[in-house]
């Protein structure tokens, strides 16, 4: 079962409406959680707005959104104002367009849900699904999501279709500005050989079951231990100590070791020595 439904409204395919349901693709309800208590009385805490001068409680109904416009100087605003700011809402995905997989930069993915059939119109969902599937593309949506106007990447998966929210293009940060203090440099020869073959024994399927969140599970060993009267041990974080050498790094990491003598580092560098070697786009001694 999907569990209850976050929106439910129209798939506008043409002239054809399908009546579905955006339900939740993942889901944070199964971590471990904790209480904050008061450590002298063991009781919960909770949290309150105050005002930062006098420091008294600030009830609900005096409590009003504000958009700082100078030091402490705010324009203020009623809760039926901000409402009008919302753009209006026919419960209606409309697709815009549709797109090859190639052209998505999943840099702009957001959030994921599934798109069920909601009541009726089952067949009409299994022919857009169908459609988009074998056409290999997948559909530009925008409806009004959660206050806002969201535009939404439709693909099919399955039997069902896969609904992922998408950033705003203000939101992306420019990969050009975030990438431009990188070097330019140049890594060719024995080094690049033994980093290529190190992806090559590494080499395997996406397969996210064996994702691990460790420090989800070691907190349940924690709640554990405690709940049986076992003490709990305070680890010591080991110390990693950074590589002197790139090239003996690589070395160890290709299962090389470190002897000079060994015969698939020897080939490595034999097979390097017979091409110029580059490094930061100067000529090896």
């Amino acid at each position: 079962m999907a569990g209850r439904a976050l929106w439910k409204g129209f798939l506008k395919f043409a002239e054809i409406s399908c009546p579905v349901a955006l339900h939740s693709a993942a889901s944070t309800a199964e971590r471990v959680s904790f209480n904050t208590l008061n450590r002298k009385t063991g009781n919960r805490v909770k949290r309150e707005y105050v005002d930062i001068d006098t420091w008294k409680v600030v009830e609900r109904e005096d409590q009003i959104k504000g958009y700082e416009v100078d030091d402490n100087r705010y324009i203020l605003f009623e809760p039926d104002e901000l409402a009008a700011a919302v753009p209006p809402s026919d419960k209606t995905l409309r697709i815009q367009s549709y797109v090859p997989f190639n052209e998505i930069d999943d840099l702009y993915f957001d959030k994921p849900y599934y798109l069920l059939p909601d009541r009726i119109g089952e067949e009409t969902f299994v022919l857009i699904r169908d459609a988009m599937q074998e056409s290999n593309v997948g559909a530009i949506a925008q409806a009004v999501l959660f206050r806002r106007l969201r535009t939404v990447l439709i693909r099919a998966q399955g039997s069902g279709l896969i609904a992922t929210t998408l950033n705003f293009d203000y939101q992306v940060r420019s990969a050009k500005e975030a990438f431009a203090d990188i070097p330019k440099l140049k890594i060719e020869g024995e080094m690049l050989e033994l980093a290529k073959h190190i992806i090559k024994t590494k080499a395997g399927l996406f397969d996210p079951r064996t994702f691990d969140d460790r420090y989800d599970a070691a907190l349940a060993d924690l709640v554990k231990a405690k709940m049986e009267g076992r003490a709990v041990k305070v680890k010591k974080q080991p110390k990693v100590e950074p590589s002197t050498s790139l090239m003996e790094a690589l070395r160890m990491s290709a299962g090389f070791g470190s002897a000079r003598a060994s015969k698939p580092r020897a080939a490595a560098a034999q097979r390097a020595a017979s091409v110029p070697r580059r490094v930061a786009g100067k000529k090896a001694s």
